[in-house]
């Protein structure tokens, strides 16, 4: 059964999509069976890893295509279900349904009997919408990257009270597993403040920081992972260390 995987946090800009696409890369060169999702009607994820495709997550959602004829192959060992803007209008669907926790659940049933996969990742959108319900309701494990700003820790408090709201269902349960500070400056006092203000309130949940490097986006606008673009960056090394913790702590 795969660990599914939630990466969300409701401020933009905290290194979403990037920890997705090498995390995802990462496990993939380890030998494990990856799936991501693209859940961001930006479709960050399938731009990033330069991913071609006919049929989409709008499609898979709105009942014009299954599941096997949406996923595409991006990578050795990593699939992508891909997005794009199509998808914002599955917004307006899920709430004209009457049924409140089908609306909150259609992607855990389109998803159903999706197996093969060791690791399944979610990249979340950065608003408080049906969508990043769905990816709630769907998977078992939220990380969440945080920026080092005041900002993103607001985005994180609200994640917890979207997961409290889950939990508080009979028939889920999902846990955060993972806070992972990323934009990180080592020489910055306010760098070090937040990821102090982290640990204090996350304790043993906390990762190794993902410092700030320029490599990072710069292999994002060529389609590439870090470790395709730049396996020798810090960008490599830190996101190499998040996926022995993750595979560790599995």
């Amino acid at each position: 059964m795969p660990r599914i995987i939630g990466v969300l946090n409701f401020k933009g800009g905290t290194g979403k999509t990037t920890t997705v696409v090498n995390l995802a890369a990462g496990l993939a060169l380890r030998g494990q069976r990856v799936l991501g999702i693209d859940l961001d009607p930006q479709g960050s994820l399938t731009a990033s890893l330069g991913t071609r495709y006919g049929r989409s997550l709008y499609h898979l959602l709105t009942g014009q295509a299954t599941v096997a004829e949406c996923i595409v192959k991006a990578r050795d060992n990593l699939d992508v279900l891909p997005s794009d803007p199509s998808l914002a209008q599955v917004e307006g669907t899920l709430w004209r349904m009457d049924d409140t926790r089908q609306r909150r659940t259609i992607l855990a049933q389109k998803m159903q009997g999706v197996n093969g996969y060791d690791y399944i990742l979610v990249d979340c959108s950065p608003s408080i919408n049906l969508l990043n319900e769905n990816a709630v309701f769907y998977a078992r494990e939220v990380f969440v990257p945080v920026s080092m700003e005041y900002l993103a820790l607001l985005g994180t408090k609200q994640v917890m009270t979207t997961l409290k709201t889950a939990n508080q269902t009979q028939d889920h349960r999902v846990t955060l597993s993972l806070i992972i500070p990323t934009f990180y400056y080592g020489g910055h006092c306010k760098s070090n403040d937040i990821l102090e203000i982290l640990k204090h309130h996350f304790a043993g949940q906390v990762t190794p920081p993902i410092r700030a490097n320029v490599r990072l986006s710069e292999a994002s606008s060529h389609q590439l992972t870090i470790y395709e673009y730049d396996p020798r960056s810090y960008g490599a090394a830190d996101y190499a260390q998040l996926v022995e913790k993750v595979v560790n702590n599995g």
